[in-house]
C-alpha cells in the first residue's frame, strides 16, 4: 500500500452572507466545507494521491456528516480525534478576501482550538505516512495548538518524514500574546518545504524585503526579491530544501495577475503568468498551489513541471466556487495548455 500524505489542521465551515443582507430576507446562507489543510487533502485525493487528514471534531451528527463527506472525496479520515463541543466557523462576505477585514472568525472554544499537548499520539498517526503538511493558521490559534504543531513536526523529523508548511498569515488569529516571529521560526526549522510569499516570510520569519518592494513594483523586482528571500530562508533554516512563493495581484479593472516561483538547488524557477478579467472565488487558491507542489513531488515530476502544475491548479481554483478545488489533473493540464497556446 502506498504511503499517504497527512494534512493536519482545523476543519471549518465557511458561511457566506451577501453584502446587502438579502440572506436575512431569503432565510438562506451559502456555506462551504473548508480549512486550509482540508483543502489540500481534498485536492490530493481528487488527483489520485493517497491522502489522509487529521483534525479534531465534536462527536455529534453534523460532524459525523462532515466526516462522511470527506471520506466520500477519497480522504482517509481515520486519524480524526472525536472530542470537544463545537465546530470552527468563519464568515466571509461573498467576493471578499480572507486577508482583508471582511473575514469574521468563530473558532474560539472549537474542538480543534481546545486541543492540548500530549493528546495526539504522533508515532501512531505517522505510521504509513510519507509526508506531513500543516499551515501557520494552526499555531496562530493559541499557545497549546502551537505546541501540538511542534510535537507533530518533531515526531515527523524523528521518523525521517518530510514536512511542509504554508506561511499563511492571518492577523485576526494571532491574538494570544505571541507574535508569529516568536512561534514560526521554531516550527519552520523542522520543515523541508515552505510555501508562502515574500511578505509572509518577512512577517513570520523576519526575512526582510527590500525597501523598494511595494504593491507597484515591477515583476523583475518581485522575482529578485523571491530569490533573495528564498536564499535567506535556506541560510537561516538549513533543513529547508524548497521555497515556493506566490504573487497574486488584483489590478482593479485590469483583473487578476498571477505567477509563482520555486527556489531549490540554488535555482529560481519561474512559472507562466496567468491573467483574468474576472474570477469567482479567491478562497483556497493558495491551498491548491500547495497541493499542486505536493502532487508534483509525490509523482516525482521535475521541479519546473511541479511548479507549472501547481500554478495552473491554483489559478484555475479562482474559478471554482468553494474552498477546495474540483478540477481534475486532466482538466488542469488541458486548461494550462489552452492558456499557453493562447499566448
Amino acid at each position: 500500500m502506498s504511503k499517504k500524505i497527512l494534512s493536519f489542521g482545523e476543519l471549518l465551515l465557511r458561511i457566506c452572507p451577501d453584502a446587502g443582507g438579502e440572506w436575512l430576507q431569503q432565510s438562506q446562507l451559502s456555506f462551504y466545507v473548508g480549512g486550509a489543510e482540508a483543502n489540500v487533502a481534498t485536492a490530493l485525493a481528487l488527483w489520485g494521491i493517497p491522502s489522509a487528514y487529521c483534525t479534531v471534531l465534536p462527536d455529534h451528527s453534523v460532524a459525523r456528516q462532515l466526516d462522511e463527506y470527506l471520506r466520500s472525496r477519497g480522504i482517509d479520515t481515520s486519524s480524526i480525534r472525536w472530542q470537544g463541543d463545537r465546530l470552527g466557523l468563519y464568515f466571509l462576505t461573498r467576493g471578499k478576501d480572507l486577508k482583508n477585514a471582511g473575514v469574521i472568525y468563530d473558532r474560539e472554544g472549537s474542538s480543534f482550538s481546545e486541543l492540548r499537548p500530549g493528546t495526539l499520539d504522533w508515532d501512531e498517526l505517522l505510521e504509513g505516512i510519507s509526508w506531513l503538511h500543516f499551515s501557520a493558521i494552526s499555531p496562530a490559534l493559541n499557545a497549546w495548538v502551537a505546541v501540538v504543531c511542534e510535537e507533530a513536526v518533531k515526531a515527523a523529523v524523528a521518523k525521517k518524514i518530510p514536512v511542509s508548511v504554508d506561511l499563511n498569515y492571518r492577523a485576526k488569529l494571532w491574538k494570544y500574546g505571541k507574535q508569529p516571529l516568536e512561534v514560526m521560526p521554531g516550527l519552520v526549522s523542522h520543515c523541508d518545504l515552505i510555501m508562502g510569499n515574500i511578505w509572509a516570510a518577512e512577517k513570520m520569519l523576519g526575512i526582510p524585503t527590500g525597501e523598494g518592494i511595494h504593491a507597484k513594483s515591477g515583476k523583475e523586482d518581485y522575482l529578485e526579491q523571491a530569490r533573495l528571500t528564498s536564499e535567506r530562508i535556506q541560510a537561516q533554516f538549513p533543513r529547508v530544501k524548497i521555497v515556493a512563493n506566490t504573487f497574486r495581484f488584483d489590478e482593479g479593472l485590469a483583473g487578476i495577475r498571477y505567477y509563482t516561483t520555486l527556489f531549490a538547488e540554488s535555482h529560481l524557477h519561474v512559472s507562466e503568468e496567468y491573467c483574468a478579467e474576472k474570477i469567482v472565488d479567491k478562497v483556497g487558491s493558495g491551498d491548491c498551489f500547495m497541493a499542486g507542489l505536493l502532487y508534483g513531488l509525490y509523482r516525482r515530476l521535475s521541479l519546473s513541471d511541479t511548479l507549472e502544475f501547481a500554478t495552473a491548479a491554483a489559478f484555475q481554483k479562482l474559478f471554482v466556487l468553494s474552498d477546495a478545488t474540483d478540477r481534475t489533473v486532466a482538466a488542469i493540464v488541458a486548461g494550462s495548455i489552452a492558456y499557453v497556446n493562447r499566448r
